[in-house]
C-alpha cells in the first residue's frame, strides 16, 4: 500500500525536478534576447546548451550517484539543488559569452546531483507495481519545468529583462533546497521490493559500472534513449528561437501559447506512457520498448508539419504531436533500469543511464542543430533553422530501430 507520505515526497521531488529542468531550459527559452545582447550565434548557443553543459552534467553525475548510494540521497539532492540554483542566478549576472559558459557549466555540475538520487528515493517509497506510475509522475518535471520556464521566464523577460528572469527563478531554487533537507525523510533502501536483496556494504564504484555495462538490455535502452534525446533536446533548445525568428512570434505569445502546448502535451505524454507501462509490462516486458517505438513513429509526420507550417498558429497545432509522443521513452527507460538493478545500485545505475543518454542526446542534439543552422545560414539566412530541423528526421528513425532491437532482446527468455 502506498502511504500519504510517499505521495507527498513524490510531489516535493517532482517540484525539485521542475526547477531542475526550468533552470536548464531557461537559456533556450530566452535565446533571442540573449543573442541580441551578447551577440551569440546559433552554433555558440548549441554548444553552451548542449556539449559544454552535457560534459560536466554527465561526468559529475557518476561520482555523485556513487556517493548518494553510500550516503544520504536526500542530502545530496538538497545540496545539488542549492548549487544549480545559485549558478542560475550567476547566469543572469553574466556580462559576456565566456562568463555565461562558466555559469552554465556550474548549472550542469549542480544538476548532476538532482535526478539520480530522486529516481532511487521514488523507487524506495513506491512498490514495484506502482513504480511506473510514480516515475511517470516524477518525470512530469521536465514538461512542467519547460512550460513554467516558458510562461514565467518569457513573461519576466518581457516585463523586465532576461537577466531578471534568471535571478528570480534561481532564488526560488535556493529556498526549495532548504525545504528538501528540512522535510523529506531518507527511505529504507529496497524496503518495498518484492524480493529482498541483501545490501552490499560499500560496494565499489567500478563494480557497479561493470555490472551495468555488462547487461545488454541496460546498454541498449541507454543507446535508444540517447538517440531519442538527440531529437528531443535539439527541438527543445531551439523551438522558441525558431518560433520567434522564423515564424514571427513574440515573447508574450510564447509565454501564453507555447507554454500551454508544452505543459499539456509534453506532460500528458509522459504521464500516459507511465500508465501504459504499468498496464502492459506485466503481460510482456517488450512493452518497455514497443511503446516508445510506436510513439516515435507517430511523432514524425506531426514534426514535419510543424517545420513546414507557414505561420506560427499552424506550427503550434502540429507541434502538439511531437510534444506528446516524443517523450514516451523516458518513463519506459527509467522504470526498466530501476527494475533491472539491485536496490543498492539504483542511484548510480540511474546516473549511468543519464550519462549515456545525455552525452549522446544533450551533448550532440543542440550542438548538432546549432551547427547545421550556422551551415545553412550562408545560403539560406531566413530559414536556416527550418532546414536544420529537417535534418533531425534520420535520428527519429535511428531511435525507432534501437527500440525495436531492445524489444527483441526483451522477448528472449531470462
Amino acid at each position: 500500500m502506498v502511504t500519504r507520505r510517499a505521495w507527498w515526497v513524490l510531489a516535493v521531488l517532482c517540484f525539485v525536478y521542475v526547477l531542475n529542468f526550468l533552470d536548464r531550459q531557461l537559456l533556450s527559452i530566452l535565446a533571442k534576447p540573449i543573442q541580441d545582447e551578447l551577440q551569440v550565434t546559433d552554433g555558440q548557443l548549441g554548444r553552451i546548451s548542449g556539449l559544454y553543459f552535457a560534459l560536466f552534467y554527465c561526468l559529475i553525475s557518476l561520482p555523485v550517484g556513487w556517493l548518494a548510494d553510500r550516503t544520504s540521497r536526500v542530502r545530496v539532492l538538497s545540496l545539488a539543488c542549492a548549487l544549480w540554483s545559485a549558478a542560475t542566478v550567476a547566469c543572469g549576472l553574466a556580462s559576456s559569452y565566456s562568463k555565461l559558459v562558466v555559469a552554465r557549466v556550474s548549472v550542469g555540475i549542480g544538476e548532476a546531483g538532482g535526478v539520480p538520487p530522486s529516481y532511487a528515493i521514488v523507487s524506495d517509497y513506491f512498490p514495484p507495481h506502482k513504480r511506473g506510475t510514480a516515475l511517470g509522475i516524477y518525470n512530469l518535471g521536465p514538461p512542467l519545468g519547460q512550460a513554467l520556464g516558458v510562461a514565467f521566464g518569457a513573461s519576466i523577460a518581457a516585463a523586465y529583462s532576461w537577466r531578471t528572469a534568471f535571478i528570480a527563478l534561481g532564488a526560488v531554487g535556493i529556498v526549495t533546497a532548504i525545504a528538501v533537507i528540512s522535510f523529506v525523510r531518507e527511505p529504507v533502501r529496497g524496503g518495498l521490493d518484492t524480493v529482498a536483496t541483501a545490501p552490499v556494504a560499500r560496494e565499489g564504484f567500478w563494480l557497479t559500472c561493470r555490472v551495468y555495462f555488462s547487461q545488454p538490455i541496460l546498454v541498449l535502452v541507454s543507446l535508444a534513449s540517447g538517440a531519442t534525446q538527440i531529437v528531443t533536446y535539439a527541438i527543445m533548445n531551439f523551438t522558441t528561437l525558431f518560433l520567434m525568428r522564423e515564424k514571427g512570434m513574440t515573447l508574450g505569445q510564447i509565454a501564453a501559447y507555447y507554454a500551454l502546448i508544452v505543459g499539456v502535451c509534453f506532460g500528458g505524454g509522459i504521464y500516459t506512457s507511465g500508465r501504459l507501462i504499468d498496464r502492459w509490462v506485466p503481460r510482456s516486458k517488450r512493452a518497455y520498448a514497443i511503446i516508445p517505438a510506436v510513439a516515435l513513429l507517430l511523432a514524425i509526420p506531426f514534426f514535419v508539419g510543424f517545420v513546414r507550417a507557414p505561420t506560427w498558429p499552424v506550427a503550434l497545432l502540429f507541434l502538439i504531436g511531437p510534444m506528446y509522443f516524443n517523450y514516451f521513452y523516458l518513463s519506459a527507460a527509467v522504470t526498466l533500469v530501476q527494475q533491472e538493478v539491485a536496490p543498492q545500485r539504483r542511484v548510480l545505475s540511474g546516473a549511468l543511464l543519464l550519462l549515456v543518454m545525455n552525452l549522446i542526446g544533450l551533448g550532440l542534439g543542440p550542438t548538432y542543430l546549432g551547427a547545421m543552422s550556422d551551415y545553412f545560414r550562408v545560403d539560406h539566412p531566413h530559414n536556416c533553422l527550418q532546414l536544420a530541423f529537417y535534418s533531425l528526421i534520420p535520428f527519429y528513425l535511428l531511435a525507432v530501430v534501437l527500440f525495436v532491437a531492445l524489444g527483441r532482446l526483451l522477448a528472449r527468455p531470462s
